[in-house]
């Protein structure tokens, strides 16, 4: 059995044979240390899963093939999904595609906190069309390896690069105030159970995967995390927070996070919402109309300008737009190669339309 460095090695051997491929160097963060712990995702651009498990409306099986091959063409290697997005539809169509690709050749992470089982009467949830099953909300160390055994049958893989630990966060209504009480389950069960997988080889690292702060600065002083999905938390539109309290955290122990929801659902590339819960605020609207404005001024798109915002601070490894057509994975990956001036980023930050101290591209 190999030790944790030892896997880490492996881990940085598939990252060079990655840097070989068809314009994934665009895409490679290459200050990825070659030394030990905490493991974080060597991949600054990817493709979120959430929309391939029919988030809101149902995605066909032919634009789900489309946007994945859509985003391996422009040279994408890094995938997030959940069991929980469409009920293992998603994880089962990222299984399909990804079959015929080399194991070295991408970096794949997924999510553990519910178990799935078989029913002929799903519940009604923001996924339309999801596979037949339901779930039970289970942070244990024996439902977090149950969990993840489930995801390798349904990803066709025998090992995950990161886990996180899903929607262990007091905006989950399901959890709601008794989020605290399955907190304590997860740090004795899951996060201890993802460590020793971590040792065996399974997994390579992991984390939470949350839509608020709170609970990741919760993990970081009971457990030995390698890495965050901060979702909802950073993004263009809203990120003075995670500026303020949780990056300096994350940097104080050298942890990167991976950015989830950088478009805010689609609202910074023009749909009318904002996340996924259904309410698009005042502030918001008014906001992105402002945002709107500058960017007409300078022939910037907002679309381009919200996916670099969101991958300039050093402490953020990678993001991961999500996409539910070839159309959109081809425009994500294409505002990733545009320069925007800097006379842009100096507009926003003068007319406060962004934090005074917040990162800029490069």
């Amino acid at each position: 059995m190999s030790n944790r460095r030892e896997f880490l090695s492996g881990g940085l051997a598939s990252t060079v044979a990655l840097a070989s491929l068809p314009f994934s160097n665009v895409f490679l963060n290459f200050a990825q240390a070659a030394s030990a712990s905490p493991y974080t995702v060597p991949l600054s651009f990817g493709l979120g899963g959430v929309a391939i498990g029919n988030a809101v409306k149902v995605t066909s099986d032919e634009e789900a093939k489309g946007a994945l091959e859509a985003a391996w063409k422009s040279g994408a290697r890094y995938f997030d999904t959940s069991p929980f997005y469409g009920f293992g539809l998603s994880e089962q169509r990222f299984g399909h595609f990804l079959d015929d690709k080399k194991r070295e050749d991408y970096i794949l992470s997924t999510k553990v906190g519910r178990v799935f089982y078989p029913s002929s009467n799903p519940r009604k949830t923001m996924w339309k069309e999801p596979s037949k099953f339901d779930y039970k909300y289970d942070y244990s160390a024996s439902g977090t390896r149950r969990s993840i055994e489930d995801s390798l049958m349904r990803l066709g893989i025998q090992s995950i690069d990161v886990v996180f630990i899903h929607d262990l966060s007091p905006d989950n209504k399901d959890l709601g105030k008794d989020w605290l009480k399955h907190f304590e389950v997860a740090s004795l069960g899951a996060m201890k159970e993802l460590s020793k997988m971590r040792s065996e080889g399974i997994i390579k690292g992991w984390g939470l995967g949350v839509n608020e702060i709170d609970p990741i600065l919760k993990t970081l002083d009971v457990a030995d995390p390698d890495t965050f999905l901060s979702a909802n938390q950073y993004s263009l539109l809203k990120h003075e927070d995670a500026l303020n309290r949780l990056f300096p955290a994350c940097e104080k122990r050298n942890i990167k996070l991976v950015i989830g929801t950088p478009l805010n659902a689609g609202c910074l590339a023009g749909r009318e919402r904002f996340n996924w819960d259904g309410k698009f605020p005042e502030e918001m609207k008014e906001k992105r109309k402002q945002m709107s404005e500058v960017c007409k001024n300078h022939k910037v798109d907002l679309r381009t300008a919200a996916l670099q915002f969101a991958l300039a601070p050093k402490v953020v490894s990678s993001i991961i737009p999500g996409a539910r057509t070839q159309e959109q994975a081809t425009e994500n990956a294409d505002s990733m190669k545009v320069k925007i001036p800097e006379s842009f980023w100096k507009e926003l930050k003068e007319k406060k339309l962004i934090a005074g101290n917040a990162p800029i591209p490069k």
